[in-house]
């Protein structure tokens, strides 16, 4: 028995499907055949974007950038703070 090889698909390709599900032209089956994706797939990625959107208008998505801005600061300091440690222990121990 041979392995089929698993699809692994873009987010630009994802993105171009699920653009092409959320217009409704065509039915996901049709999409499904046409990009040689699972039908599945479509409808997922489709849901995902759909949050996506959700997101960009609650403004969701600024307030992670924020986070995780606030959270790189923090974890640059204590890294700063844990260099000036070990820089002071190595010193005090002669090595």
């Amino acid at each position: 028995m041979s392995k089929s090889k698993r699809n692994r698909y873009s987010a630009e390709f994802k993105g171009k499907v699920a653009e092409e599900d959320l217009k409704g032209e065509e039915a996901r089956a049709q999409l499904a055949v046409r990009f040689d994706a699972h039908p599945n797939f479509v409808a997922q990625w489709k849901k995902q974007a759909q949050e996506g959107l959700v997101g960009i208008f609650s403004g969701k998505v600024e307030r992670q950038s924020a986070n995780n801005d606030l959270q790189i600061k923090e974890l640059h300091a204590k890294i700063g703070q844990l260099i000036v440690e070990r820089d002071f222990l190595a010193k005090a121990f002669g090595r």
